[in-house]
């Protein structure tokens, strides 16, 4: 069966994916793999400084969102679709209730 996970896209070349196992901890991974990495001087003052608190107040969610508004190239997925190789086990039922093996 699937499990549901948290991820994360930056498009850039290449791409950098991030993977969590809930969007708490995703917020967490991200503000310190990019939002902390970001040189501050490449940010307007009172974002920066909005940034930081956010960050020694372990508000990470409200620190990537906040990096996030001058950061389009970001993709935040909350919910996707883990699958396990134990899911390949069910690989002969399942296809006999996909479309094409309707008729």
């Amino acid at each position: 069966m699937p499990r549901i996970v948290a991820c994360a896209v930056v498009r850039d070349d290449p791409p950098r994916v991030f993977v969590a196992e809930d969007e708490a901890t995703l917020n967490w991974v991200l503000a310190l793999q990019l939002v902390a990495r970001a040189p501050g001087h490449e940010l307007p003052p009172e974002l920066r400084d909005r940034i930081r608190q956010a960050l020694r107040d372990e508000q990470w969610g409200t620190a990537v969102a906040l990096w996030m508004e001058n950061r389009p190239e970001v993709d935040v997925y909350p919910s996707f679709e883990l699958h396990t190789a134990a899911d390949i086990e069910l690989a002969s039922l399942e296809l006999a209730f996909t479309p094409l093996f309707e008729d």
